[in-house]
């Protein structure tokens, strides 16, 4: 069995984490100047509003980002393929709608500001968007698994 079987309270520590998990979306959309949708939109202060955009933020910022973003959406898809039980204590924090809400937000900004930066390196753009690239795929793919675990399995028992 896995660690989660013999140790059930660990469930509630992932419950109790998981606000930290989804904290790491709000950071990297606030750090793109993009407002986060939701229940944890943070309200903004007046005269508060950011200007950099992943278009016009310095390349080291943007690289920063997007592997932050790779490692996160990596481990997240690592952690729900070899522990799907986990899907149901995900989804208690409207999971799915939240990283719906980010995908739609981040990645086609991210994407655009990739391809429409000037490097002088050629190998530093075939990096970042194949890392973008891997990141999208890991998120589709843990959403599936949300999907098939909290939606499918159970209309199919």
């Amino acid at each position: 069995g896995n660690i989660f079987t013999q140790q059930p309270s660990y469930f509630s520590d992932l419950d109790e984490t998981l606000p930290t998990v989804l904290q790491v979306f709000n950071n990297i959309l606030h750090k793109c100047g993009l407002q986060c949708e939701g229940a944890s939109a943070e309200p903004q202060k007046l005269g508060e509003k950011s200007s950099v955009t992943p278009g016009n933020m310095p390349l080291q910022e943007l690289k920063d980002i997007v592997l932050y973003l790779c490692d996160t959406c990596t481990t997240l898809w690592a952690f729900l393929d070899v522990f799907p039980l986990a899907c149901q204590t995900f989804q208690k924090h409207e999971f799915c709608y939240r990283l719906a809400s980010f995908y739609e937000l981040a990645i086609p900004e991210l994407e655009s500001a990739i391809k429409r930066r000037h490097y002088e390196d050629k190998s530093v753009f075939a990096d970042l968007w194949r890392r973008i690239s891997h990141s999208r795929k890991k998120m589709m793919e843990a959403f599936h698994i949300l999907i098939n675990q909290v939606c499918l399995q159970p209309i199919l028992e």
